[in-house]
């Protein structure tokens, strides 16, 4: 699949009305076809499915990405939802950790991530290019780190390495609890909160000692599930 073939498919399903106020929506200055989520994902399944090689996906993810256009981006951050790449080589990761600058919408930012994440689980290292986002001058950037760092929340067992990996997303909210961004207090509460479904106490212990320096809607969510 060429990316002016992916481009057409897409355009296809092109919904005027809906674009408008998509546009207004999410406000960042770009085209907008007005698919939903269901369309794009499913034509990004259909075309990782159908990519040759790695090469060919990453290929086409680039040549999506450059066209600028809102459902484009979604798509090609939904190229690389596969839990396992055998092997999980860096031409996925690579091209996935280039857009991360380009960022500046949540929903095209969280797209990438779902792709990120996998690529991250399979090779926790890649936790060291997060801590380089987390001192990132970049909003988006900063926000990926936490993004990104989600599936370290989920294991109510943890390993070791997860372990490891939550105390090290957790000094970064350290770091970053007086962040002024909105998205980074949402993206920090965000990480908090699902980890507290886990881990209600690391949770509970992280707040006591640093909860009152997040802003207080930050601090309610994140405690959403406590006791």
């Amino acid at each position: 699949m060429r990316a002016e073939e992916a481009l057409a498919a897409l355009k296809a399903h092109a919904d005027p009305e809906r674009a408008v106020g998509m546009a207004a929506y999410h406000k960042a200055d770009r085209p907008y076809l007005g698919l939903s989520n269901a369309i794009t994902g499913d034509l990004a399944t259909q075309w990782r499915k159908a990519a040759p090689d790695r090469a060919a996906l990453v290929a086409l993810a680039q040549g999506l990405w450059d066209s600028n256009i809102f459902e484009a981006r979604i798509a090609a951050g939904k190229l690389f939802l596969q839990a396992r790449m055998r092997p999980d080589d860096d031409l996925a990761w690579g091209w996935i950790t280039s857009v991360v600058p380009d960022f500046d919408s949540w929903a095209i930012a969280d797209a990438v991530a779902q792709g990120g994440q996998k690529r991250l689980v399979q090779d926790p290292g890649r936790l060291d290019v997060l801590e380089d986002w987390s001192r990132s001058d970049h909003l988006w950037t900063r926000r990926a780190a936490f993004v990104f760092a989600l599936p370290f929340c989920k294991s109510r067992h943890p390993s070791a390495v997860e372990q490891a990996a939550r105390r090290r997303v957790l000094g970064w909210a350290e770091r970053l609890a007086e962040d002024p961004e909105w998205f980074i207090q949402k993206a920090i509460a965000w990480w908090l909160r699902d980890l507290s479904k886990r881990d209600p106490d690391t949770v509970a212990d992280w707040l006591s000692h640093h909860g009152e320096r997040l802003k207080p809607f930050a601090r309610k969510e994140a405690a959403r599930h406590l006791p």
